[in-house]
């Protein structure tokens, strides 16, 4: 313990979990589920930012603008031509749709009719037994802290002056911005760029470093970029942002590239460059609970703190900001909190897969060849085009690959990265077979129905075998045909 508390000599309640999106909702979920006596407390809305700010509105306006993508492509589909009429503040009002469609799965009424006990304020935590909320004092025997993350917004000059959005607030406009500038090149910035484009907006997007989605391979962000080009995107890699400032009227942003000075007008700015954890403003700095040099809370293998009762699970505690992770670590803070005195579950990270729903679609689980190479991974690369497949061919998506990484000389799955129509859907088959150290052997004899995207998964296993076959083994069966022939 950091600081001596008094403990209780008896708790209100099993667990209280402080924030209610996604990890928050498992956690207590479970909580109650193995009836222990779980309060939840959130101080906005249940369902938290995946609900309102991020998965599910950003996937809906992709749905809206990917139709309109199609649409002017009637001629590859066999039409004279498709004309799409529409006004952006309908588009945005059916992501609203879409989101209190969904709402009632993360609501109060769901949760109390599951044993939760959802509290609506805000929390602050006063000793490692104790929680305040509302006036009122909760007595617990552990907490769960899932507080979860906000757009990080970066100290660059003049941009206070700005009307700038986040992924938060970016939900907001109803008016289709005519110059939009996106400042990041991760999964948010590039999602959003590409929807932007498709509506209609001139979007410059601006990345730092020397491609989009750095974290995956460089021909994989090459496909993206290239796709952004066409749609119509100004993608400036390698361009530092130095100021924002108005100049006649206009918003300018200033940047470098090159040792040159960029200057770019626009109308609208959204700022995507990353989520930093929330970790002030409900007791954190009164008990002295450290925090990591990437700004989340400190955790050890089990996901508790400093305080060993005290745990933290989702994008307050990283090191991944997906909401399938949070849903996953939920499960090790709820049973170890509350069994721990028992047996305590180290958090499993060996299989975390994920997407960005660009178009195409990237999605990877396990290591990528950038990542072998920087830990000295022996590994073996197998591809296999996807443009050769029937049904890719069939819907006018005969584009992307399925990239895989096995141990040298055997079948063993070391990461996939696909690219391509339903690259999300795709990966759940290595997923499975990750997790289930399930080999490409296994996944080459499993029967795949034609005609489907997911043959590409049965062909790239088939280009695997057939760089490891057996040649001394094949050269004796042809002596033995040759043989039967007489």
């Amino acid at each position: 313990m950091n600081k001596d508390y008094k403990k209780p000599t008896n708790f209100d309640r099993n667990l209280v979990v402080l924030g209610a999106g996604s990890a928050g909702l498992v956690t207590a979920y479970i909580a109650a589920a193995v009836k222990a006596k779980v309060s939840l407390i959130e101080k906005n809305k249940m369902g938290g930012d995946c609900l309102y700010t991020g998965c599910v509105p950003s996937k809906a306006l992709i749905r809206s603008a990917k139709f309109l993508a199609h649409a002017r492509r009637a001629t590859e589909f066999g039409f004279k031509s498709a004309d799409v009429e529409f006004d952006f503040a309908d588009v945005m009002e059916r992501v609203q749709r879409v989101i209190k469609t969904i709402e009632p799965h993360d609501s109060i009424e769901r949760y109390s009719e599951l044993g939760v006990e959802c509290i609506t304020g805000e929390a602050k935590i006063t000793s490692p037994w104790t929680v305040e909320v509302n006036g009122a004092t909760l007595t617990t025997r552990n907490i769960v802290i899932a507080a979860g993350a906000r757009p990080f917004v970066p100290p660059i000059p003049g941009i206070e002056d700005i009307a700038y959005y986040t992924s938060d607030t970016i939900w907001e406009l109803r008016k289709l911005p005519e110059r939009l500038i996106v400042l990041g090149g991760g999964p948010i910035g590039c999602e959003l760029t590409q929807c932007f484009a498709r509506f209609g907006s001139h979007v410059s997007q601006i990345e730092m470093l020397p491609r989009l989605l750095i974290r995956e391979d460089p021909e994989i962000s090459a496909m993206v970029m290239q796709r952004f080009n066409e749609e119509g995107v100004s993608v400036l890699t390698d361009h530092k942002v130095k100021k924002f400032l108005h100049e006649n009227g206009e918003k300018i942003l200033i940047c470098e590239h090159q040792g040159k000075e960029i200057r770019i007008a626009f109308d609208e700015l959204l700022v995507a460059v990353g989520r930093t954890a929330n970790t002030t403003g409900y007791g954190l700095e009164d008990l002295d609970m450290p925090i990591t040099r990437t700004k989340t809370i400190e955790t050890n293998e089990f996901l508790q703190t400093s305080y060993p009762n005290i745990f933290a699970c989702g994008d307050v505690a990283g090191p991944f900001q997906f909401t399938h992770t949070a849903a996953h670590q939920a499960w090790y803070a709820a049973v170890n909190s509350l069994f721990g005195d028992f047996k305590k579950f180290k958090v499993d990270y060996s299989v975390i897969p994920w997407a960005t729903f660009t178009d195409p679609e990237v999605a990877r689980v396990g290591i990528n060849e950038t990542e072998a190479k920087e830990n000295n991974i022996p590994y073996e690369v197998t591809t296999y085009e996807i443009d050769d497949l029937d049904r890719a061919i069939a819907d006018e998506e005969a584009h992307g690959l399925v990239k895989v990484l096995t141990v040298p000389g055997k079948d063993k799955i070391l990461g996939v990265t696909i690219v391509g129509e339903h690259a999300g859907d795709l990966i759940a088959e290595y997923v499975s077979a990750m997790r289930n150290n399930i080999g490409l052997n296994k996944i080459l004899g499993t029967i795949h129905i034609y005609p489907t995207l997911a043959e590409a998964n049965k062909y790239v296993a088939g280009n695997w075998k057939k760089a490891h076959a057996p040649e001394r083994l094949l050269k004796w069966v042809e002596k033995f045909h040759t043989w039967r022939r007489g």
